[in-house]
């Protein structure tokens, strides 16, 4: 089960950070890029991405993919994503496409079609799904991950302010939305409990929201987190500790700008360079509180 080698991957490396390979043309040094836009933005793209896989891997044991911006560049971007995803897997990382697909029947299943099975187009270790379509919608998600050993973090308690507009809404019975949802993933997850006692059913947890994102860990403790919202959007690691089992596991961090970006800060002309130091720091950061934990 990938929740296992995802557990274990960071584990090796005591990192539970995922690079987020949220790539536009407007974050890749000009000078760089300039070769590649003579093929493709595409390519340009591929090509930083590229060369943060290969100085990185050794860091990050995981990297999670924002597919919006593959999308808007239409042919030439899903090529380049194809080609990311398959130099991700290749270097060993633990790829989640984040996607947030959702829908019922048919359609659902295309979805995960598209990124859950072996011989999906697009084959993920992971895929984000919005579970707004309740249970049928799920089930065919579910389905793909009982029959390919693949996984899903589904959507519980956004990083973005506006997220409690519907996600705090307080139900009949006291619950808060994003309870009642992060119940229900602990419901389909249950039989999809992998060795080191997770399930391949995990959940989004914004980072920005550490009080909810500790209660949620004691509400649902076999439920493995995906925290984005770490360094851009604000969160820190202090904050984030809480999110994490006695063990200093059960979840990975997301953060994107702050490491492929992080050349903007530091005026280093090597953006790899720059983004393996704040690897590197976010990893150290990191360690530091979780250890206290173990």
């Amino acid at each position: 089960m990938q929740i296992d080698r995802l557990i274990r991957r960071i584990r090796d490396k005591w990192n539970p950070t995922a690079l987020g390979l949220d790539t536009r043309l407007d974050y890749i040094p000009e000078e760089f890029a300039r070769p590649f836009l003579k093929k493709s933005p595409g390519e340009a793209v591929f090509a930083f991405n590229a060369a943060l896989l290969e100085t990185l891997a050794d860091v990050i044991p995981c990297v999670k993919i924002q597919i919006a911006y593959y999308e808007a560049m239409g042919t030439d971007g899903m090529e380049c994503l194809s080609r990311t995803i398959a130099t991700a897997r290749q270097l060993g990382y633990v790829v989640i496409a984040d996607a947030k697909r959702g829908d019922i029947g048919a359609t659902a299943s295309a979805y995960s079609a598209a990124y859950l099975r072996e011989d999906s187009p697009f084959r993920a270790d992971f895929l984000t799904v919005n579970p707004y379509f309740g249970t049928d919608g799920m089930e065919p998600f579910i389905a793909d991950c009982k029959a390919s050993g693949t996984g899903l973090f589904v959507l519980v308690k956004t990083s973005n302010p506006s997220g409690r507009e519907f996600q705090d809404i307080v139900a009949e019975d006291g619950r808060r939305l994003y309870e009642m949802v992060g119940d229900r993933v602990c419901e389909w997850g249950a039989k999809l409990i992998g060795e080191e006692g997770y399930s391949s059913i995990g959940a989004v947890v914004g980072a920005t929201y550490p009080e909810q994102g500790e209660a949620l860990r004691a509400r649902i403790p076999h439920t493995y987190f995906l925290l984005p919202g770490y360094g851009a959007q604000g969160a820190t690691a202090d904050g984030l500790a809480a999110c994490f089992d006695e063990r200093g596991e059960g979840a990975v961090v997301a953060a994107s700008r702050s490491i492929i970006c992080a050349y903007k800060k530091t005026g280093d002309t090597n953006f790899d360079v720059a983004a393996r130091e704040e690897a590197v720091r976010m990893r150290d950061e990191l360690r530091s509180v979780l250890g206290k934990r173990k």
